[in-house]
């Protein structure tokens, strides 16, 4: 059953203005369109979970994330559409209502608040199997959907994209996305990752043995253009997200994809990017963490 609308989905050319190369095209691929809350990759990692959830009788959901998680927040609007009850697992203090804190909790999701000591330990079978006793045996999802069920789920991704691109841009978080993608795609296809996170690019030897034989070729992750580190931002990034709706009339959100695009213009105007190449820009949604942000932004 999906109730995500995935139609929705676009390919839209960016400005040959922003891109500032008339040798090269871009254009983004507005996984944000799908639905109000549960946008881009997100729904895609989620899917594959959930199918398997009700098919195995499981009758609510458990799953993990920090205060400003687009992870939490797309599980909760998902749960309430399946009509799953949800438990959100959240690295902080109790007294941090952010807005995503706020909307999961509006949504439905029962939000329980541990210390990042213990949310350390999020992968370690006994703490699972004392979270499983503790909440009645839910069905539980890995941080940023990161398991089997949320790579294939993100392969998805690439039935959105028609031949001809030459390099293929995704922001990257636990890298789920990213290895259901190569997995995907063309080998001829350049896959770029770019982490919005101070030391991001760790993650590289953290996902290639999640990609399938002979396809860990043609990827990079680079962790450039993180402004502070992840959930931080500066205002230099936010007029960029300004002046980028403005050219663009393309919302982008504060996390993920307004740090890939900064980055990406950067690395057009250095020249990253051999001439004639399509570049195809992935929005991977998560919109709703604009809020924290909401009164510098024009969109």
């Amino acid at each position: 059953m999906d109730i995500i609308d995935e139609s929705r989905v676009v390919i839209q050319s960016l400005s040959p203005t922003w891109v500032g190369r008339e040798d090269i095209e871009v254009a983004m691929l507005r996984l944000d369109l799908i639905h109000p809350v549960v946008q881009g990759n997100k729904w895609y990692k989620l899917r594959y979970n959930i199918d398997k959830a009700l098919e195995e009788g499981y009758t609510r959901l458990l799953t993990f994330g920090g205060v400003y998680s687009n992870h939490l927040s797309a599980t909760a609007g998902a749960a309430q559409a399946y009509g799953l009850p949800c438990i959100g697992i959240v690295r902080g203090d109790e007294g941090t209502i952010t807005p995503t804190m706020r909307q999961c909790h509006d949504m439905g999701m029962e939000l329980y608040f541990i210390s990042r000591q213990d949310y350390k330990r999020k992968n370690d079978p006994d703490f699972l199997a004392g979270l499983a006793e503790q909440f009645d045996q839910p069905y539980m999802i890995p941080e940023g959907g990161a398991n089997e069920a949320g790579r294939l789920g993100a392969e998805r991704i690439e039935w959105e994209i028609p031949e001809g691109y030459t390099h293929v841009c995704v922001s990257v978080g636990t890298g789920t996305t990213l290895v259901g993608l190569r997995n995907a795609l063309p080998l001829g296809v350049r896959l770029c990752g770019y982490a919005p996170m101070k030391q991001g690019a760790y993650l590289e030897h953290e996902l290639r043995p999640h990609m399938r034989q002979g396809k860990d070729v043609s990827w990079s992750i680079t962790d450039n253009w993180h402004f502070g580190g992840f959930g931080k931002s500066t205002d230099e990034l936010l007029s960029f997200m300004n002046e980028f709706y403005t050219i663009n009339h393309i919302p982008l959100d504060i996390i993920y994809t307004a740090k890939m695009m900064y980055g990406i213009q950067q690395q057009l105007r250095e020249g990253y990017f051999p001439a004639g190449s399509r570049i195809l820009c992935i929005h991977t949604g998560g919109l709703q963490g604009n809020a924290s942000a909401s009164e510098k932004l024009n969109f």
